[in-house]
């Protein structure tokens, strides 16, 4: 039979020092096992649990005295029956915990329930079961209500704390583990918090940063603005009001520790106190390195394209103008020659448009569409050379391909691209001359590859992993002297690619290099 509650005070000071001891505690679990090891005391039980309900409203056993791990899913089964009675009466109250001291052990007999309640919201049930049975005066009654109570509220502040470290841990790893650099500095501009992102791009550790003044770490070799010590001394946040922006954005090139730089973009957002005095000042840092890079490539671009355009446009209308000149007699010889010139600009302005076409569709449509036709690659490399060989006569152009070379399949024009590119490349990367061999090789069902290989200034290695990447020249002194758009190499891959092939560059400074590109059969 259940009885309301039987317990028999032996001591009232033993349950308030239960009570402190509970009070006391912060940590979820360890509270749980205090409450119940106390509830199992002083009512004299051998078995008891303790279910709590979660955000979405189920109750699970979070703490248990003499039950095994493996009983825990038939008695979340049998709690939740007596969770589902939402008008729970004595009687089917009473049947759901029989049962479940049977399944537990046939010789408990009495059970207790105390429903664990703070300001009105159920919090769990305490249940304890014990073998003999007694009955409980009101006296008994008021105590272990009072017993409950302090309990429900110290698994109350437990569930808070609880909630509050979870999600202190989850900042904490969002902030460790973010690809952009945070720090968080006190009022004096003192660094609390440093995370792994900043280490990689300052060289520092978080534990030599941490504790050390903002301006030792944050060393600038070239600022685009105001830094925030300055600004900190012109009375940032709360120079310009409460309108004002409350953010700072810091930009420019700051000294590693080891001496390196790097471009770097800080947006510092001070942390206010209740009473409107600043506490800490929040910077998300982001590496620019690569944004500067690339702008300062689009830069050069666009000052090397202009040129690029304005050259063959005055040579060609320079040409053509001679020629309409009516008060000389031109003989045959020089308007063949004048009319060559025009035709060679005219024909790399074609080159150079098609090149920016290209690009541009690249970049709009993320691929590249094809005109796919039988293709004979040695004849276009051939057809290629003997175009070549007319534009250098310090070049030795030869053709190395074996006898019936196969066809593929592929985009006749786009390849012819990549040939030119490749053939003009080596041309104007070979200053002392040389020997210049475009050849194929291939292995009969599968691939065939297509070389050029020059005896110029070569490429170092750090170089041949970028020569692909669009508007990327490699810097040198002849690579300044000599015109290009750093489009030729970027196309030549997007191609290749799209053609499901590859192309690749085997270099050596001073020493030439060769680039070849593979593409299938079929």
């Amino acid at each position: 039979m259940l009885m309301l509650l039987d317990y028999r005070v032996r001591q009232r000071d033993f349950l308030l020092e239960i009570s402190r001891a509970i009070t006391a505690q912060l940590d979820l679990s360890e509270v749980l096992k205090r409450v119940l090891n106390a509830s199992v005391i002083m009512l004299g039980g051998t078995v008891g649990l303790i279910t709590l309900r979660d955000v979405s409203g189920d109750y699970h056993i979070r703490a248990t005295v003499g039950i095994d791990d493996e009983r825990y899913p038939v008695l979340d089964e049998q709690l939740s029956k007596i969770f589902a009675l939402e008008t729970p009466e004595y009687d089917a109250l009473d049947a759901q915990l029989r049962e479940m001291a049977s399944l537990l052990d046939k010789r408990l007999r009495q059970s207790f329930a105390l429903p664990l309640v703070f300001a009105g919201e159920p919090l769990g049930l305490l249940v304890v079961f014990r073998s003999h049975v007694t009955t409980a005066t009101p006296d008994d009654v008021q105590v272990l209500q009072s017993f409950a109570d302090q309990a429900s509220i110290a698994v109350h502040n437990a569930q808070l704390y609880e909630r509050i470290d979870q999600e202190r841990k989850r900042l904490a790893a969002i902030v460790q583990h973010s690809a952009d650099g945070v720090m968080i500095l006190d009022a004096k501009g003192r660094i609390l918090s440093f995370n792994r992102a900043l280490e990689r791009m300052t060289a520092w550790r978080a534990v030599d940063a941490i504790g050390v003044d903002y301006d030792e770490v944050f060393q600038w070799k070239r600022l685009d603005n105001t830094d925030l010590k300055q600004a900190l001394e012109q009375g940032y946040p709360f120079q310009g009001g409460a309108d004002a922006p409350n953010t700072l954005y810091v930009e420019g090139d700051l000294f590693r520790r080891d001496g390196m730089t790097v471009s770097l973009g800080i947006i510092y957002a001070p942390l206010l106190s209740a009473d409107g005095h600043l506490t800490n000042i929040i910077a998300n840092v982001r590496d620019i390195t690569n944004f500067r890079q690339a702008q300062e490539m689009q830069n050069v671009f666009i000052s090397t394209i202009s040129h690029e355009l304005k050259t063959p446009v005055a040579l060609i209308k320079g040409h053509a103008a001679t020629l309409r000149r009516e008060d000389v007699t031109w003989g045959t010889d020089v308007v063949r020659e004048y009319s060559g010139i025009i035709e060679e600009e005219s024909d790399r302005l074609t080159v150079l448009i098609e090149n920016l076409l290209t690009t541009s569709k690249i970049h709009a449509q993320r691929r590249l569409e094809l005109n796919m036709d039988v293709v004979r690659l040695d004849q276009l490399c051939q057809s290629a050379v003997e175009r070549f060989s007319t534009q250098t006569r310090r070049h030795t152009l030869k053709l190395d391909f074996p006898k019936r070379f196969p066809a593929i399949q592929g985009d006749e024009q786009r390849l012819r691209q990549v040939i030119d590119n490749l053939l003009s490349n080596a041309i104007k990367y070979s200053p002392e001359a040389g020997e210049i061999v475009v050849g194929g090789r291939y292995d009969d069902g599968r691939t065939i590859s297509v070389f050029v290989r020059d005896q110029g200034v070569g490429i170092t290695e750090a170089d041949q992993d970028r020569v692909f990447e669009r508007f990327y020249r490699v810097d040198g002194k002849l690579s300044r002297r000599t015109q290009g758009t750093g489009l030729g190499l970027f196309l030549a891959r997007s191609i290749i690619e799209a053609h499901g092939g590859q192309i690749t560059v085997d270099s050596q400074p001073g020493k030439g290099s060769t680039f070849t590109f593979t593409l299938p059969q079929q």
